[in-house]
């Protein structure tokens, strides 16, 4: 046990990371460990780093350094897929002790407790226990609890497809996914602890079941999961996050349309709207395929919020295949946009593709589509306005405002009330404010 010690926390990229993040540093708090906040001092600084984000190995050495700046004698620890990706990279920034891969992050604990109680530290080239990604084939259950208001449940991990592009089958292995007992155990654990709404987390969620028990086969399908979360009491709400065309079916769209908790939210890669480029990319769909489920969606739930994922500037991308992009999405009846300027990444077939396109071009493009999601934004907020939505409010308070979103994923603000804090409010949309926020009136009295 270690009273006295103190650790701290830094999670970049995902959902997923920060799910696994919480579930380390409940490990740490069992062991007699404090949390703090990353920007107070500590004995362990841990870093949960990410390898989609740009320029990653800049984005690690600025965070070291922030611990270093909170405390110079504390360990510095690297986990994450970024870790996985280059763990000789980030052994070697100055002031990292400790880069564990994708099947030591979770024994993170131990390896901190052998460094603890060695009589001399060395300072130098930081420890590296990493593994040949084939070795990552089981799985660790994770949830996020207490940064946030809403809880990220992870239910799968790893991902069986090649996109050309993508490095996350090299940073976290092979499909796999949690037992439908122990999702379902940890939703009511989750909803025990007064947390109002639970986001699905993954790599690939729409896959989940396969490698349920340690095989490939699936023992249970994402809709089975999503039927059997429904019926988990003491749950308000549900949000799946990210989900592949092909594997959101016309079945799981119709169920969450008449679900009890499920909300109507839907974030759906699409990466390109032109087929050449998806074919290059090495989808699992056409753009036919995408126009068919954004109809679904719109059929059974007309007031759904549709989120995109798009890259721009992969290699091989005209103007013309931009175009077509723009102009696809453009036409689509969606929400908003999350836009991604292709980066080439080590070891895959994309970074070795003929026709690069100039960064300069890239980031024009990308500018265009950032644009083209604030229109559809703004589009799909004057859309809610006059309706009426239940909004849960979150716990910061930003420059005298508390924030929330409603079950449709309009963000909303009110004038700063600690009571409002992780509280459902029925409410009527009734203006977009000059930051893009909704205001509203009170439909009736909050909802325990």
């Amino acid at each position: 046990m270690h009273p006295s010690k103190k650790v701290a926390f830094y999670t970049l990229g995902c959902k997923l990371n920060f799910s696994e993040t919480s579930t380390i540093a409940r490990s740490f708090e069992g062991e007699g460990f404090e949390r703090v906040d990353f920007s107070e001092k500590a004995d362990i600084y841990v870093i949960n780093t990410c390898s989609v984000t740009e320029n990653a190995d800049k984005r690690f050495k600025t965070i070291v350094k922030q611990a270093q700046k909170g405390n110079p004698n504390a360990f510095v620890a690297a986990v994450g897929c970024y870790a996985q990706l280059k763990p000789h990279e980030l052994a070697d920034v100055d002031g990292v002790d400790l880069v564990l891969g994708a099947t030591e992050k979770f024994k993170l604990t131990g390896y901190i407790n052998d460094l603890l109680s060695r009589p001399e530290r060395s300072r130098g080239v930081g420890e590296v226990h990493s593994c040949e990604i084939e070795e990552a084939d089981f799985y660790v259950g994770s949830y996020s609890i207490g940064d946030r208001t809403r809880a990220f449940l992870k239910v799968q991990d790893g991902c069986d497809y090649k996109c050309t592009y993508c490095t996350i089958p090299l940073a976290r292995g092979i499909s796999r996914s949690d037992t439908l007992e122990n999702v379902l155990q940890n939703a009511a654990d989750i909803s025990a602890q007064g947390i109002k709404e639970i986001v699905l987390t993954g790599v690939n969620i729409g896959d989940y079941g396969k490698g349920e028990f340690g095989n490939k086969k699936h023992e249970h399908t994402f809709l089975e999961l999503v039927k059997a979360l429904d019926k988990v009491e003491g749950i308000d709400r549900l949000r799946i996050s990210s989900i592949e065309p092909n594997l959101l079916k016309n079945e799981t769209i119709d169920f969450v349309s008449k679900s009890r908790t499920f909300v109507p939210h839907f974030h759906i890669p699409l990466q390109s709207g032109s087929n050449a480029i998806l074919k290059m990319m090495r989808r699992r769909y056409m753009s036919e395929l995408y126009i068919e489920r954004v109809a679904k969606i719109r059929e059974v739930m007309p007031n759904a919020c549709i989120g995109v994922d798009v890259i721009v500037g992969f290699p091989g991308e005209t103007d013309e295949h931009f175009l077509e992009t723009y102009h696809f999405l453009n036409e689509l009846d969606i929400s908003y946009l999350h836009v991604f300027t292709y980066s080439e990444r080590d070891n895959t077939p994309a970074a070795e593709m003929e026709g690069v396109v100039p960064m300069k071009i890239r980031n024009k493009r990308s500018k265009m589509l950032r644009g083209l999601s604030v229109k559809k934004r703004r589009a799909f907020y004057e859309s809610q306005l006059g309706t009426e939505r239940t909004v849960l409010f979150e716990g910061e308070n930003k420059e005298g405002y508390i924030h929330g979103f409603t079950e449709n994923y309009v963000k909303v603000k009110a004038p700063w009330n600690p009571e409002l804090v992780n509280t459902l409010e029925k409410i009527t949309l009734t203006k977009i404010d000059e930051d893009g926020l909704v205001r509203f009136k009170v439909s009736e009295t909050v909802l325990d």
